[in-house]
Order: structure tokens, then sequence, then C-alpha cells
């Protein structure tokens, strides 16, 4: 099912008597999530994207705009009535009930035409727990599972009436590392098992990356882009989507150009067609530095970290915003350690110039 929002905004009262005027959580936010696919809402805390799955389950109403699922216009339907699975962040679980018990709730309710036999639930949910591979644990209480298991437990409850939407609150914030990777592996195959349209919130760039087919990048309420993973990691639309995304995170300098040149800590590192004179602020990928003893950047070397498949150059430079930079290079590559510097060419797909007051971003022609 097709998702459209049209103009759509939040505004709660501002509880700050010093200030004037509402908190806009959700800022004229306008978007359309394609049929089927798995989008992940991304951004920091506050950034308006749990709001936003709220105003699509019908839990918050709008302050304006519309929300249409499909060509149905759903804006003031009654949560109950927009066919909606809803997994959150603490699962919510029934404690008194079985899994069976759990799964089987949302049919509980179901009324006239819809209404199931008890037989006819408990295959449904012995149907879904199949899917999300809990089925041998159907007799258990929530307290006798792991936080794995409890998570699968939600989701299976969410599928169970088979919802024109899915909507995910950041559900794997209270797993550990390798039950994350895990359960985020999980939710990319019953996405695609089931075809269901479903919106991951997250603020881990990573989940985001690795299972979405569409990441949409929140802040202040306003969406800043919206793309595939690897398209806005590799061609982000301002300096906030660049610093958001990225592990190692990318690398900002103080910069001006001069001549179309790219010039740091007075030195000229990297031809930029196309640029006027000004002040900039660049940014480049860890992977974007590449090991040359006659490279035109220079930096005061630290230490090597050997991290099997890639060396961790860790360096430091004046003009970098951070307390150190982290240049990934092949393992095969030879860093000299006796140095006290090291010496980079910079790859020009991996470097970004940005506007140094709005962060918008500066092209570079060819």
């Amino acid at each position: 099912m097709k998702v459209t929002l049209q103009n759509l905004t939040k505004k709660f009262p501002n509880r700050n008597k010093k200030v004037k005027g509402d908190v806009i959580a959700v800022d004229d936010v306008s978007l359309e999530i394609p049929d089927g696919t798995l989008v992940g809402l991304l951004g920091p805390s506050g950034c308006g994207k749990s709001t936003t799955l709220n105003l699509l389950s019908g839990l918050l109403q709008p302050t304006e705009g519309k929300i249409f699922f499909g060509d149905d216009d759903v804006t003031r339907l009654p949560p109950e009535h927009r066919g909606v699975g809803l997994v959150f962040q603490n699962y919510a679980l029934y404690p008194h009930r079985t899994v069976m018990g759990n799964i089987c709730f949302p049919l509980e309710n179901l009324k006239g035409e819809q209404k199931l036999t008890k037989q006819q639930m408990q295959e449904k949910a012995l149907e879904v727990a199949k899917l999300v591979q809990i089925d041998g644990l159907m007799e258990r209480k929530p307290n006798e599972l792991s936080g794995g298991q409890q998570q699968r437990v939600a989701i299976a409850r969410a599928l169970v009436k088979m919802p024109r939407l899915l909507l995910l609150d950041e559900p794997l914030s209270n797993l550990d590392a390798r039950l994350r990777l895990q359960t985020r592996e999980e939710i990319r195959r019953i996405q695609r098992s089931t075809g269901i349209t479903t919106i991951f919130v997250t603020h881990d760039q990573e989940e985001a990356m690795s299972i979405s087919d569409l990441i949409i990048v929140m802040k202040d309420g306003a969406i800043h882009q919206v793309g595939k993973p690897q398209e806005i990691y590799d061609d982000p639309i301002d300096l906030f989507v660049a610093t958001f995304l990225g592990t190692p995170p990318i690398h900002v300098f103080d910069a001006n150009v001069k001549g179309e040149k790219l010039y740091i800590g007075g030195k000229a590192v990297l031809d930029v067609p196309g640029v006027a004179d000004q002040d900039i602020t660049a940014a480049i990928r860890p992977e974007g530095f590449e090991l040359d003893e006659n490279g035109a950047f220079e930096a005061e070397l630290d230490r090597v970290e050997v991290m099997g498949r890639d060396v961790s150059v860790v360096c430091r430079h004046e003009n970098c915003q951070a307390d150190a930079i982290r240049a990934i290079i092949p393992s095969d590559a030879q860093v000299d350690t006796a140095k006290a510097t090291v010496r980079f060419d910079l790859k020009p797909g991996k470097v970004y110039l940005f506007h140094k007051e709005t962060g918008k971003r500066i092209r570079v022609e060819g």
C-alpha cells in the first residue's frame, strides 16, 4: 500500500512559559512512500520521527495536513480502522498471557463478519509465529523469553491481522549488539515475505542503511533528504546528512576555495572546478584518504590500528573540527610509523563541500 503525507504538521503547546508559540514536532512534511517498501525513518532524538509514526498510526491527530493510505484519506480515521500494525520500543506484551494469547489478542477484538472462532485465531497466530520463528514457544509467558524472542512476539502480534501498514518504533534499542544484528535481518526477511509496506523508526544510521529500501533523514521536524541508502551516503544534500550517516563519521574541516582549488590549512589539496572563491566547510569520508608519500594532504600521525581487512590511520590536523581523523586504508598499505606525519591524496568522490553559513551542498563540476 502506498502512503502519502501532504503538508503534515503537528504542534504541541509549549510548556516553557518563557518561550512564546507552540512546539513544532513535525513541520510541513510532504512525502510519498511506495507500496511494499521498507523505509527507515532516521534522525536524532527529538527530530519528529516517532511523532510522524504516531500520526500515521492515528494515535495523534495532525494540526494541519493530510494522510492517505492508497487513495483513502485516513487523516481523521480512528486507529482501529486504519489497518495498521504497531510495534513499540518496549514490546508492550501482556505478562499474564502466553505467547499464543499475546498474538491472538488483536483477533479477539474483531466483530461482525470479521469475528473468528478460537480455532481460527490459533491457526492464524501459529502461521505468523512460524513466520517469525517462535512457533515452538507458544505456551511460554513473556518473562520466560529472551529480549529477542519478546520482540518477535510483538512483531507477530502486529502482523496477525495482516495490516496494510507496519510501523516499528525503535524496535531494536533494548537488544544487545549481536541480537540487534540478528533481529534487523529478521525484520528484513519478514517484510520481504509479507510484502507489507513498513516504516522503521531509528536513530541508528547503520540499522537504517542495512535493511531499508529507502531512508528518510529528519531534523527538527523537517525532512532533509529521501533516497536509497547508498545514494544518500554518496551524495548528501547538506552537512547535517553528511555528518549523520557513516561509521566512522565523516571528517569536517574549516577550508577555503581559491582559484578552483580546495585549501585546507593553507595548502591546496584538491582541484574543485566550477567552485567560486570563498570560505567553506569541507567534509571527507574516512575511506576518502589514499596513502601517498607525496600526497597533497598532510596530517600529524598518532597511531595505526589494524582492523583485519582494513587499517585505520589515526592522525590529527589543526583544521579538523574533531580531535582526530580516522583514515581507512587497505590492510596491505604500509604506513611508516617512524615518521611524525603522514600524507594522503584525496579521492574526489569522497570529498564534499558545503556553504559555511547554511550547510548546503556546493557542487563541483565534472
